[in-house]
């Protein structure tokens, strides 16, 4: 009777997991539950770039993937970035996970650090699937796959983790039919607002200004951002991500926002459904 009890506990452990079947990944199941995460950021850039950065690639425990699309090649770049939301069957989620496995990604943790390159970025891969969150990050994975001094199992591993990102810029090629839908903008429930004060273009461009429409000012938005002096970060959801959207798909990463008399620059980041504050 108790090893009866105990198996039926070990299925339904399963079953919470997304997968009860034989010869399935068990992953996590709710629309907010990440399963697997690509993202290559860090570098040299400015550090109010980094509030910006998006992982390429989230696969959520519905199905649903959200991926950063084209931008349009204008600049100023729009203020909002290009996000995509695909559906995918659980079919097409145990084939990306298989082929994760297969690239030593449901293994232990791992951080590949060999290169010469300076300032280059780091690729992070994360898996919650098998009972347990898996991170493997490399760093110049894209600037220098396979540096001197790598030990063969560290570009062995690197030649897998650069075929495995190849292969999920191009998931409609080797999914089983039908296991990917069609291409639909990604609709975000709350945008994280990086505040600082407004800088002059280097480029002697003149943007035209926005008005702040929320009630909450912007130079009480938030809360000051520690080592990035002037600068507030806070998140707008709800009515005022209603409220304030139409003035944002009408700006671009350069206008000046007016407030209380002042101007202010604005970095935007829409959150992802697992992602919440800044």
């Amino acid at each position: 009777m108790r090893r009866v009890a105990a198996v039926l506990a070990l299925v339904l452990a399963l079953a919470a997991c997304g997968g009860s079947e034989s010869g399935t990944i068990a992953h996590p199941g709710g629309a907010g539950e990440l399963v697997l995460r690509v993202a290559t950021g860090g570098g040299l850039v400015p550090p109010d770039f980094r509030f910006r950065e998006l992982p390429w690639l989230s696969l959520y425990g519905d199905g649903t993937l959200v991926t950063v699309g084209p931008q349009i090649e204008i600049y100023p770049a729009p203020a909002l970035p290009n996000l995509l939301a695909t559906p995918v069957t659980e079919a097409g989620v145990q084939a990306i996970l298989g082929a994760a496995r297969d690239a030593g990604l449901l293994g232990p943790d791992a951080s590949y650090t060999t290169s010469q390159v300076a300032d280059g970025t780091e690729t992070t891969f994360s898996v919650v699937a098998a009972g347990r969150r898996h991170v493997v990050s490399v760093y110049a994975l894209v600037e220098d796959p396979a540096p001197a001094g790598a030990s063969a199992q560290e570009l062995e591993a690197r030649k897998e983790l650069a075929a495995l990102e190849e292969r999920l810029f191009d998931l409609r090629s080797w999914l089983p039919a039908g296991a990917i839908g069609e291409e639909t903008s990604y609709v975000f429930t709350e945008l994280r607002i990086l505040v600082q004060p407004y800088r002059e273009s280097e480029q002697d461009l003149v943007e035209p200004e926005q008005t702040w429409p929320l009630v909450e000012p912007l130079a009480s938005f938030g809360e000051p951002v520690p080592d990035l002096a002037g600068a507030r970060c806070g998140v707008v959801r709800g009515a005022d991500l209603d409220l304030l959207l139409p003035a944002l798909r009408a700006a671009n990463q350069l206008t000046p926002w007016t407030s209380g008399g002042e101007r202010y620059a604005l970095v935007l980041r829409p959150l992802l459904p697992d992602e919440h504050g800044c």
